[in-house]
């Protein structure tokens, strides 16, 4: 694949970044079903072979292996594990539990909160100033070449927007400028109205008009 192709795009990424995005963790292992300790939160950077259970893990010996936590329904890591394997610059942090984490993946927002300066690139979410995104999975998707160009479209887009609709408003305003000073008809007034009205009218003869004065 050439240069700049999809094949360019993944190199940027270790190969286990985007299957642990997509994985579904905290379920049952099928493996190990019947003990207390079944729950899958871990994961194998190196086989990449899916959620893994704490007794799944005697089989990954000398792997490097993260544990997956929860906050609110959404999958966090460590930033003390994650920040080893891969650069987590831009992705905004938060503490929980006394640790400092990392999304794994988007938490969209109905609508940004008052007076927020700075939201999430890829989907909105409140940030502070210093950070680009919420999540991992938005990073990945806010540094692709695609979304930037398509960013850099729809800012030329909403800028053509606004040059139209100002020429536009600019042009209705001259419109309404010259036809302010042209100058309108006035009202008939009483007198016209009623000089009008005589002048319909049936015209007066003048008396004896008819007869014929000799002398």
């Amino acid at each position: 694949m050439g240069a700049g192709g999809p094949d360019d795009e993944d190199n940027r990424w270790p190969p286990w970044l985007k299957p642990l995005l997509k994985e579904s963790f905290f379920v049952q292992c099928k493996l190990h079903a019947d003990s207390h300790k079944s729950e899958c939160n871990m994961y194998c950077l190196d086989c990449m072979n899916g959620a893994l259970c704490s007794l799944c893990l005697a089989h990954h010996k000398d792997h490097r292996a993260i544990q997956i936590r929860r906050s609110s329904y959404h999958d966090v890591i460590r930033v003390s594990e994650i920040q080893k394997v891969l650069d987590i610059s831009g992705v905004q942090t938060y503490i929980i539990n006394s640790a400092r984490v990392v999304f794994l993946n988007e938490r969209p927002q109905p609508r940004p909160g008052k007076g927020v300066t700075n939201t999430c690139e890829v989907c909105e979410r409140s940030l502070l100033d210093s950070f680009r995104f919420c999540s991992l999975g938005c990073k990945i998707v806010g540094t692709s070449k695609n979304f930037q160009k398509k960013k850099r479209h729809m800012t030329v887009m909403a800028s053509d927007s606004e040059d139209s609709y100002s020429s536009s408003s600019h042009g209705r305003s001259k419109s309404n400028k010259i036809q302010s000073f042209t100058p309108s008809t006035p009202p008939p007034t009483s007198v016209n109205y009623r000089t009008a009205k005589r002048r319909k009218g049936i015209p007066h003869r003048a008396p004896f008009g008819g007869l014929i004065i000799e002398y």
